[in-house]
């Protein structure tokens, strides 16, 4: 990958996933940074995915993102499926480490924003223990329903402004942090902005995080669910499963397609311009 450059893209059914590791994403952001130039990832995962599928807005928005990473080992099979291989999950959940190791090595601040209450500055507390030299710009943690109000918008722009972080990990689930994310990035333009979920919480203890194996597995959503069963569970078994379903059907039609060479058209999730 040359400096300066952003990482190759693969279609993954209407999607343009960066080709990038988990160590060469951290690589492209800090040189991006040594260059003065502001950026914002997104990590979908299946049910980001689904999401984008379903809304012609979401996925209009998360498009115009700098980086768009595979968060999600069904992702990374797909693309194996369809010929144009990823190297690797990149999961948001990895991410707010091996960043914030890199920026402590740089000497780059990070800011932390959104996770429930009390999560970004025990978050914060903890990559320092980890990473001495990191910098924190600020964290802060908005009401429920500030997106409500445009003068909670414009608060959190202004601190985010203010505090001039070179990194800001933004914790509040998708779609919430991705629109969050849109709207403030111009109070920082040279800033980095990654929608990083539940991370804070992870990091701080406060959830367990999945055991490596389910991970690459792609098992961790059964370690989730088995966590928090009440709110997750609508997630995963009526929205996520059938999703799979759909999208391991597609994956299935393409590869008997092409065993009998006549390979599909562009098959795609993506939705279509004017679709609802």
């Amino acid at each position: 990958m040359e400096p300066g450059r952003p990482p190759p893209t693969v279609d993954i059914l209407g999607f343009p996933f960066h080709e990038v590791t988990e160590r060469e994403c951290v690589e492209y952001i800090l040189g991006q940074l040594r260059l003065g130039r502001g950026g914002w990832v997104v990590t979908p995962n299946l049910d980001i995915v689904r999401m984008l599928s379903a809304s012609p807005q979401l996925w209009e928005s998360i498009r115009r993102a700098d980086l768009l990473l595979a968060d999600g080992m069904p992702i990374v099979w797909a693309s194996k499926i369809l010929g144009c291989a990823l190297p690797e999950r990149v999961a948001g959940s990895s991410l707010i480490s091996s960043l914030s190791e890199g920026a402590a090595r740089e000497g780059r601040s990070v800011y932390l924003l959104g996770g429930d209450p009390g999560t970004a500055e025990a978050a914060a507390g903890e990559l320092v223990r980890r990473h001495p030299a990191l910098r924190i710009a600020g964290t802060d943690c908005p009401p429920v329903g500030f997106e409500k109000d445009a003068s909670n918008v414009a608060r959190i722009a202004g601190q985010v402004g203010d505090a001039r972080p070179d990194i800001v990990f933004v914790g509040l689930g998708c779609p919430k942090q991705e629109r969050l994310i849109e709207q403030i990035r111009s109070a920082a333009p040279t800033a980095w902005y990654l929608g990083v979920g539940i991370s804070f919480s992870y990091v701080c203890g406060a959830i367990r995080r999945p055991p490596t194996w389910m991970r690459k597995s792609g098992l961790e959503w059964v370690f989730r669910l088995a966590q928090e069963p009440k709110r997750l569970a609508r997630r995963y078994i009526r929205n996520d499963i059938p999703f799979a379903l759909r999208l391991g059907a597609l994956l299935a039609r393409t590869r008997i397609a092409r065993v009998f060479g006549r390979p599909l058209a562009g098959p795609s999730l993506a939705p279509r311009a004017g679709s609802r």
